[in-house]
């Protein structure tokens, strides 16, 4: 029984820990984040839980970013900006949809489009400064 609860307080702490950031963090990152409450806690566990959290609908991926995959609490329709210089990962809470491209697309490909994305890719700020 206490192998259970400590599992629970594991899966909600990574949850916890991916929805107080929004950096979009990889798994490595939640795992480091967590060590030290946690010792015992494995980079596999906190992978597992992230693909399950991910089959539940609970987070999103990004997909990966320099060799990472990377994480999005925030399930609530919305686009991103990608930096290429430093790959940090920005909310846009604007979606940007374009409803003629996506029937386009339908037509063209046969598909049944039903959701499309819109990431922009550019220089954050922090990294405009710095050039």
């Amino acid at each position: 029984m206490i192998r259970k609860q400590n599992f629970s307080r594991k899966r909600q702490a990574i949850l916890e820990t991916l929805r107080s950031t929004e950096i979009h963090p990889t798994a490595e990152w939640i795992h480091q984040t967590l060590k030290n409450e946690y010792p015992d806690l494995s980079l596999g566990t906190v992978y597992r839980n992230l693909a399950q959290f991910k089959e539940e609908g609970v987070i999103l991926s990004m997909g990966v970013m320099n060799g990472q995959e990377r994480f999005d609490a925030k399930t609530a329709p919305h686009s991103h900006f990608i930096c290429n210089c430093c790959g940090a990962v920005f909310d846009i809470d604007e979606t940007f949809e374009n409803a003629e491209a996506a029937k386009q697309v339908g037509q063209k490909y046969g598909f049944d489009v039903q959701e499309q994305k819109t990431t922009f890719y550019g220089m954050c700020n922090q990294c405009k400064v710095r050039h």
